[in-house]
This record gives C-alpha cells, structure tokens and sequence, in this order.
C-alpha cells in the first residue's frame, strides 16, 4: 500500500507529511508530527476529546482522514497559547479549576475557542450546546461553561 504525501498548515507552520490511505487525522497527529494535545477517547466521534479545526470547523480528528487534511488549515490546542501567553480560556479554565485528568481539555479548550470565534457573545444556553459534544467525567460541566463565559466577556472587553 502507498503512502500518500499531505502538505498542510497546521497551527500556521506548513507541514508535510506522508500517510496510509486509512490512517486517522488524530494518529497522524499524534504519531507522526508528536502533537498529542488531541486525545483518542472513544474514536467514534462521540466524546470531543479529539476536537481539531479543520479550516475553521470543528471537526474529531479520530473521525477525519490524515489524507484529507492535504490542502487545509489545521489548529490544535498546541497551537492555542501565544509563545508563553494563556489564551484567555486556558487562563479562565485554570481560575475556575474547569479541569482535572487533562483527557477532555484540549478538545473542550478547542471547541470553546472555535465556539467564540463563530459566537463572541453566547448565551450559556448557547455555549452548552456547542459544547454537548465534548464529554467530561471528572469536572462537571458548571465550571467549564463558567471558565468559557467569563473568557468570553474578557476577550470581548480586550477587542
């Protein structure tokens, strides 16, 4: 079987790499280009722990094609901080402790950020629906959704 060859930006840098035709977004990721944000929690896309955005749409990185990314822009929670600056919903996350075993963070911090990218200002209606995807056992949802609203409200007074 041949690999195939995938030019791609991934969290700005444009990366190249080869792939089975077969071979998940996620263990592409993860395997080949050691970016291991993205977590395989159930791999049939019903658990968000794999949330990437592929050309600003929130996808599951288990559930997407290694070769299908040839082409597109990818962004990972690797590339959510600014150098050594917290994006506001890591800060928010850490202050409202919306995190605990780290296996649903990154897809969770993924989806918020893409969420306010679509939605500055969400309801908390809003913000729950869009995170319905992403499960969490450890934390609850109260904290996450307070950590992603009060991001929200300091993101919109730093614009």
């Amino acid at each position: 079987m041949s690999q195939i060859h995938v030019t791609t930006k991934i969290n700005g840098d444009t990366t190249e790499y080869l792939c089975d035709p077969e071979e998940t977004l996620l263990d592409v990721l993860r395997d080949r280009l050691a970016l291991t944000g993205a977590k395989e929690g159930c791999g049939t896309g019903d658990c968000g722990a794999c949330s990437v955005t592929v050309d600003g749409r929130l996808v599951c990185s288990c559930l997407t094609l290694g070769a299908e990314a040839d082409g597109c822009e990818i962004d990972t929670i690797e590339g959510m901080a600014d150098g050594e600056k917290l994006h506001p919903l890591q800060q928010k996350f850490l202050e409202h402790a919306a995190l605990q075993c780290g296996i649903c963070t990154p897809g969770i911090l993924v989806a918020a950020k893409s969420l306010l990218e679509k939605n500055p200002s969400p309801t908390e209606e809003e913000a729950r629906y869009w995170l319905a995807g992403n499960l969490c056992r450890c934390t609850g949802y109260d904290k996450i959704i307070r950590a992603v609203m009060d991001a929200a409200e300091e993101m919109r007074r730093a614009s």
